[in-house]
């Protein structure tokens, strides 16, 4: 993938030095009352994305659907805060450079095809650069939960060892492999642009049983795949950003972190019902819809047949 002679975003929050660690970091999160149980975090500690959600939140994938149970106001009152302001703007390390570049491409793509096909403004997030955990509006990111967007702060949530477990783990490495993950957290804030995190979550509060909140939980995801598609196909015309093998890898990437594979890599067995994320099949499937038609539209995911 070609990102060297782009320019670098400013909205990024870079906490990874320690000095800005979060107060707090230390006391546990819970999630509807009980916390994770053991199996997810099996599977959190193996890629980083939650399996089994509680019907009354919203995962955003990395993802924050898990994290927002107690409602918008809550989860603002029992956000950690910084012990100092962190950085902000493009980092000069090689990965910041890279991550910066990303977002923004992400932001030049978006503020043209969010009004041009859906007319709408596009106000672009902030992404904050983490290591092992950081306080966020939406309660305590830690890295095992892998990226995630928070659509209480429209904020980005990074912890860059998530891509060495993509190529240590699953082999899902590679510069468009990593930015198909940064775009696929934009495109629930897109998503949110959109107005349909909040009517989301509440399918989801309303929801007749696990099974179904977990359902709606997949077609979020796989729009947002959908969405990182079409980002690239729109960056690559304009830019001519992919080279040979990209968009197979970052395709191996979507399989790779499909539900079904993981939870055959976890436990020995797939329970789909538990999917919340989608399967390989499904996530790959999507992501080369938005790379196909460049469409926002054609990311329905709620309308589409699966």
């Amino acid at each position: 993938m070609r990102w060297e002679d782009f320019r670098r975003s400013e909205n990024i929050e870079d906490r990874r030095d320690s000095d800005y660690a979060e107060a707090g970091a230390g006391s546990g999160f819970g999630i509807g009352g009980g916390g994770l149980g053991l199996g997810t975090m099996v599977v959190l500690g193996i890629i980083a994305y939650a399996l089994g959600i509680n019907p009354a939140v919203l995962i955003g994938g990395a993802e924050m659907l898990h994290k927002m149970g107690g409602g918008g106001q809550v989860a603002q009152q029992r956000a950690d805060r910084p012990t100092r302001q962190a950085p902000s703007g493009a980092p000069s390390d090689r990965q910041g450079q890279f991550i910066a570049a990303v977002l923004a491409e992400n932001e030049d793509v978006w503020s043209h095809v969010l009004p041009d096909q859906k007319g709408v403004r596009f106000t672009p997030p902030r992404l904050v650069l983490f290591n092992g955990v950081t306080g966020s509006a939406c309660g305590r990111a830690q890295s095992a939960m892998g990226p995630f967007y928070c659509p209480i702060d429209r904020k980005i949530y990074l912890d860059t060892s998530f891509f060495k477990d993509m190529d240590r783990r699953f082999g899902g490495g590679g510069d468009f492999a990593y930015a198909y993950v940064i775009s696929h957290e934009m495109g629930h804030h897109i998503q949110n642009e959109l107005g349909l995190l909040p009517k989301v979550q509440r399918a989801q509060q309303m929801a007749s049983s696990r099974s179904e909140a977990n359902s709606i939980s997949v077609r979020a995801e796989l729009m947002a795949d959908c969405l990182a598609g079409v980002w690239a196909a729109h960056a690559n015309k304009n830019w001519r950003i992919l080279e040979p093998g990209d968009v197979e890898k970052a395709i191996r990437t979507a399989q790779a972190i499909g539900d079904d594979r993981l939870q055959r890599s976890a436990q020995g067995y797939a329970v789909p019902d538990s999917f919340t994320h989608g399967s390989s099949a499904q996530r790959a499937e999507w992501l080369q819809k938005g790379l196909q038609s460049g469409q926002i539209d054609s990311c329905n995911t709620f309308s589409a047949q699966r």
